[in-house]
């Protein structure tokens, strides 16, 4: 069973300056959320985090809130919680199809999005999952967020001296009106 087989984990990052997550939860089934929560809290507080909670009504509800909380807000990520359990309609793959691309649009756009949302076939796959002292996937969101912000911030310097010069320096360079540069 996949649940029992070994994988590797990346080490927890270490941060200078002190990290701030939004944890966005979509709690219908609140006591699968309380525990993907518990996870999460507990991941960001072992790195030094801060974080506060988001609830919203449902899985395609959360790409909102945090497109929302980017806009409006200072957080250097966020989590993604919530599940989604098969039901007798389709419903479900668009609920779990939709939210999983949003998150991903959100994040090829430079936010730092940990990912989970459970889709799974029934309660007992959702409660091995959210259980910490199983599968603990609110913790592996919160870690996946933790490991983007630390790339944002390692790469985050190197836009500077990159790429085409600025119009003002061009200008600069190509002198006053008599074609001589002046550096």
């Amino acid at each position: 069973m996949a649940g029992h087989e070994s994988h590797y984990i990346l080490p927890r990052p270490a941060f200078d300056a002190p990290v701030k997550l939004l944890i966005v939860v979509a709690p219908y089934y609140k006591d699968i959320a309380d525990n993907l929560i518990a996870g999460a809290k507990a991941e960001i507080e072992a790195a030094g985090g801060s974080w506060e909670i988001a609830e919203v009504p449902g899985a395609l509800e959360v790409p909102t809130a945090i497109a929302m909380a980017d806009r409006y807000s200072n957080f250097d990520g966020y989590v993604a919680l919530g599940c989604v359990i098969r039901g007798e309609t389709t419903h479900y793959d668009t609920v779990c199809n939709d939210s999983s691309r949003a998150l991903q649009l959100l994040g090829l756009q430079g936010l730092c999005i940990g990912n989970g949302i459970l889709t799974v076939e029934n309660r007992v796959q959702a409660e091995v999952r959210a259980d910490t002292a199983d599968q603990n996937k609110g913790g592996g969101a919160a870690a996946a967020a933790l490991h983007l912000i630390a790339l944002s911030r390692k790469w985050g310097g190197q836009k500077e001296d990159v790429g085409f010069r600025p119009l003002s320096e061009t200008i600069r360079l190509a002198g006053d009106n008599d074609g001589t540069p002046t550096a």
